[in-house]
């Protein structure tokens, strides 16, 4: 029985020394949901979100992997409820492109930083105004006042096992969301991918 185990775990480490070898590459397709907020404005709250997409990968090291991906992300800002406005979120979703060093410190562990461009593609404010003392509610579409490029520097980690990789990440915002004010955005971001070797 020992050797039959001994055998199992020489087997899955030489799979895995083989997908993570130098030269080789692989498509994750991946999906999950956001948890983000605006910075630098009074009042917001952690909204939920979806994304979803896939990244290119590259050993260009046993230990060092090379990504660029493609994800439509579902980001914005929750508000919290004041005597004007009640359940108000905004929802921007953006097509990003993150451009990562994936450094893998143990079998399978990966801790990654980079940098990703981001696109806006459309906007919605949705919620309840107090117009005389009555709540009524409004949904908006339209990105007025908004910037269209976005970037940020990506700081996470990952871990994989039979070739599914959960991966944790924070985008720190460095450009402003909107022409006027500071507000940036802050995204969380937990996905579950597969990685396809080829």
């Amino acid at each position: 029985m020992k050797k039959i185990f001994a055998l199992v775990v020489a087997l899955v480490a030489a799979v895995s020394v083989n997908a993570q070898s130098a030269g080789n590459m692989f498509f994750k397709p991946m999906v999950g949901a956001t948890l983000s907020k605006y910075t630098s404005v009074d009042e917001t709250k952690m909204k939920v979100g979806l994304v979803a997409g896939g990244e290119l990968g590259y050993f260009a090291t046993n230990q060092l992997a090379l990504t660029g991906g493609l994800l439509v992300s579902m980001q914005g800002s929750g508000y919290e409820n004041t005597s004007v406005t009640k359940d108000y979120s905004t929802t921007a979703t953006y097509i990003n492109v993150p451009l990562l060093a994936n450094f893998y410190v143990a079998p399978g562990f990966a801790i990654k930083a980079g940098i990703q461009p981001g696109f806006l593609i459309s906007a919605k404010d949705k919620g309840k105004t107090n117009v005389a003392g009555s709540w009524q509610e409004f949904d908006h579409s339209g990105t007025d006042g908004m910037k269209t490029f976005d970037l940020a520097i990506p700081l996470g980690l990952s871990y994989e096992f039979s070739d599914f990789v959960i991966d944790a990440r924070y985008n720190l915002g460095i450009s402003k969301v909107f022409e006027v004010g500071d507000a940036k955005n802050a995204v969380i971001m937990l996905t579950l991918g597969y990685k396809v070797p080829f």
